[in-house]
């Protein structure tokens, strides 16, 4: 018998930016002039994995980084440590940047998670799809992280039919692995990208997690 799914209501609409400052009331008039509305889930987490779905578009990043001044939330991201060299270094760092050099030893989810562990707030952006392209599988590093830190992991949407970006729920994941994917696949039942045809599957390759 399979066990029934929580539902999602809809998250609040962020009708007017959470940031005070110039850039945030101009990113929300470019967002509201393009037709885009932002929804954020409350209360938002201090430390949270999010991840965004769908993404196959380069047209997910412009709107992301329109829809983050507005809801003045900061989020750090993963990159290669060749990017944060000078003179992109600082800036990157600055917008939520960590370098992480995958050739030195030692487990990169522990590192991540000792981030974790070293901040009163964090939350990290991860897509878990990790290509525009269509896949087979989501990577499971999101997941891995999430478990190792002991955080929720935010779910992060983009659905283009309706003009909808933003963070729509938070799920405690359990180790379950194919309970806990069931419970965010309900989450993105019928949210579609800029190129639905794009869009993978949401499930993990056989003995992730």
């Amino acid at each position: 018998m399979t066990a029934e799914l929580p539902a999602f209501p809809p998250a609040p609409v962020v009708d007017r930016p959470l940031a005070p400052g110039v850039v945030p009331r101009l990113a929300a008039r470019l967002l509201r002039a393009a037709g885009w509305t932002i929804r954020l889930a409350q209360p938002v987490p201090e430390r949270c994995v999010a991840i965004f779905y769908p993404h196959t578009s380069n047209w997910d990043t412009i709107i992301g980084l329109l829809a983050r001044p507005v809801i003045g939330i900061s989020i750090g991201f993963i990159g290669k440590d060749t990017l944060f060299r000078w003179p992109l270094g600082p800036l990157l760092v600055r917008w939520g940047g960590i370098p992480v050099n995958r050739s030195e030893p030692g487990d990169f989810v522990e590192r991540i998670a000792g981030e974790f562990a070293a901040r009163r707030e964090f939350r990290l952006a991860l897509a878990p799809e990790g290509t525009r392209s269509r896949t087979g599988y989501w990577k499971s590093g999101f997941y891995r992280i999430a478990r190792a830190a002991r955080v929720p992991v935010a779910l992060g949407f983009l659905d283009y039919p309706v003009r909808e970006i933003g963070v729509g729920a938070y799920v405690e994941l359990t180790g379950d692995v194919e309970a806990d994917m069931a419970r965010i696949r309900a989450f993105y039942v019928g949210r579609r990208g800029r190129h639905p045809d794009k869009q993978g599957p949401i499930r993990l390759s056989e003995g992730a997690g």
